[in-house]
C-alpha cells in the first residue's frame, strides 16, 4: 500500500536548521510531484513547497523562500526538506504529500507529519 513516512522532526532554537527527509513506496515515486505542507497549532494546513517529478522546477510559499529548500531522489524514493534560518513562526507540524497532476492542493497521498518545534 502507499507510504509517506516523514522523518527529521525534532527541537531547534531560532537561526538553526533541520533536514526533513520523506520516504515514499507503494506507487511511481518518479512520476509525481512532491510538496511538504505545515499546520501549525491552531491554524490551518499551509502549502510549503513543492518539486517537479524531475526536480526541474520548484515552487515555494513566500515565507519560506530563500530559507527553505527542497530536493528529491527519485532512485531512493525520498523528497527532502532542508530548512535553515529557521524561525519560531515555523513551529508546526510538516506533511510529505504526493500529487499527480497538482502540487498545492488536491494531493493523492499524505504521511502522518513531523513535529518540528522551534524555540526563541
Amino acid at each position: 500500500q502507499v507510504q509517506l513516512v516523514e522523518s527529521g522532526g525534532g527541537l531547534v532554537q531560532a537561526g538553526g536548521s533541520l533536514r526533513l527527509s520523506c520516504a515514499a513506496s507503494g506507487f511511481t515515486f518518479s512520476s509525481y510531484y512532491m510538496a511538504w505542507f505545515r499546520q501549525a497549532p491552531g491554524k490551518e494546513r499551509e502549502f510549503v513547497t513543492a518539486i517537479l517529478w524531475s526536480g526541474g522546477w520548484t515552487s515555494y510559499a513566500d515565507s519560506v523562500k530563500g530559507r527553505f529548500t527542497i530536493s528529491r531522489d527519485n532512485a531512493k524514493n525520498t523528497v527532502y526538506l532542508q530548512m535553515d534560518n529557521l524561525k519560531p513562526e515555523d513551529t508546526a507540524v510538516y506533511y510529505c504529500a504526493a500529487g499527480r497532476w497538482t502540487y498545492d492542493h488536491g494531493m493523492d497521498y499524505w504521511g502522518k507529519g513531523t513535529l518540528v518545534t522551534v524555540s526563541s
